[in-house]
């Protein structure tokens, strides 16, 4: 069993310093209750904006990515972060890092799909690849926010072998009920566990917060309220392969058949 903590901390309350003086708290409270990762919610540190301004963005081994290394580092405890990384073209990518426990980059992945209905895709560079890493012997994927409407990239994490996602996000309180929706259906249906960690709302902010954890029957197993809190999960990888050998949808695929459907489209 690998347990880890779903922090909701508040996105673009206050200055940087004291939000990552905040995620250093939380850190702190997570390793002394036994969790082996913490994970962040979308720039929870800058605050999400879709629009940002040509050449924004920091190197991969930046401030903000040594930040999250001291919090690992000082608290013993593996931390997934969010930044603006500095891309192709003036226009940054939207990057979860993840270091482990001695504060080295365990993995990092650059948002796949960018929110167009508010421009993301204009002010910033998607990415092209997924990114997993193992915490504890368990194999965890990445993906932010919008990536949750996809399922085709859900997919392909549990061809990869995860057994856990984690989903940082900025999502509105508007759809709420879509990311409610969302989250366990991808568990349910790739029999993994899936957990979202949305920002933490308060009276007029866009985003309010339930951040929430399914299991791989699409169970949810733990659940955040509005505001800035941490919850923590215990994900169990055997659970997972058991759940995928006694309802065996990933080997029934027909892949050979999707690749002609697709092929005549």
């Amino acid at each position: 069993m690998t347990k880890i903590t779903l922090a909701q901390a508040g996105g673009g309350r206050g200055n940087p310093a004291e939000r990552l003086e905040a995620a250093g708290r939380m850190a702190g409270e997570a390793a002394a209750a036994g969790a082996s990762l913490i994970c962040f919610p979308e720039q929870f540190v800058t605050g999400w904006s879709p629009k940002v301004p040509p050449g924004s963005g920091e190197p991969l081994d930046g401030p903000l990515t040594a930040a999250f290394a001291r919090i690992a580092e000082e608290n013993g405890i593996a931390v997934a972060g969010s930044i603006v990384e500095a891309g192709p073209e003036n226009r940054p990518k939207n990057t979860t890092v993840v270091l482990d426990e001695d504060g080295e980059l365990l993995a990092a992945y650059a948002k796949i799909h960018l929110f167009s209905p508010e421009g993301e895709d204009q002010y910033y560079t998607a990415g092209d690849r997924i990114a997993t890493f193992t915490v504890d012997k368990t194999t965890f994927g990445l993906a932010v926010c919008y990536d949750l409407r996809f399922p085709e990239l859900f997919r392909i994490y549990a061809i990869a072998g995860v057994e856990c996602m984690l989903v940082p996000a900025a999502w509105p309180c508007s759809r709420l009920s879509h990311w409610e929706t969302l989250l366990p259906a991808r568990a349910l249906e790739n029999r993994y566990y899936v957990a979202g960690i949305n920002t933490a709302g308060r009276p007029g902010a866009p985003c309010c917060g339930g951040s929430l954890a399914a299991d791989p029957d699409g169970t949810v197993i733990g659940r955040c309220g509005a505001g800035e809190e941490a919850i923590s999960i215990e994900v169990d990888p055997v659970a997972v392969h058991e759940a995928q050998s006694s309802l065996p949808s990933l080997s029934d695929r027909r892949s050979d058949l999707y690749h002609r459907l697709l092929s005549k489209l």
